[in-house]
């Protein structure tokens, strides 16, 4: 794995985490129901919502931004994610950019949070 790539994981990796986060933000203070917490935790975590996401992000990406989730749609995927590779990739590509907005760019990524209406 050549070094670009590594980089674009971690940046995947930390983007995971920094979305769950801010997920999981929002969801405590919506209900005490551990059940219903879980389900609206994992409703916005899963790929086919990551994806959306990444689609109604797409016009306001810049060239730079665009790049780095064309690289993070490309990286490698986990033989067991592969059922539906177009979604998994999507999401990897959002989180990817998630993660270089955590640690690039923290202004920016609260730009990104109010396009989302997150």
């Amino acid at each position: 794995m050549g070094m670009e790539d590594m980089n674009l994981r971690n940046y995947a990796y930390i983007g995971d985490a920094v979305w769950e986060l801010r997920i999981r933000e929002k969801t405590v203070r919506m209900t005490n129901n551990a059940k219903l917490l879980h389900k609206l935790t994992t409703d916005k975590v899963k790929a086919s919502y990551q994806a959306e996401l990444l689609h109604k992000l797409e016009a306001y990406l810049t060239e730079e931004e665009n790049d780095i989730s064309r690289r993070g749609r490309n990286l490698p995927i986990p033989v067991g994610r592969r059922q539906n590779q177009t979604e998994y990739r999507q999401a990897t590509a959002f989180e990817t950019l998630i993660g270089w907005w955590y640690l690039n760019n923290r202004t920016r990524l609260d730009e990104i949070y109010n396009i989302l209406g997150e």
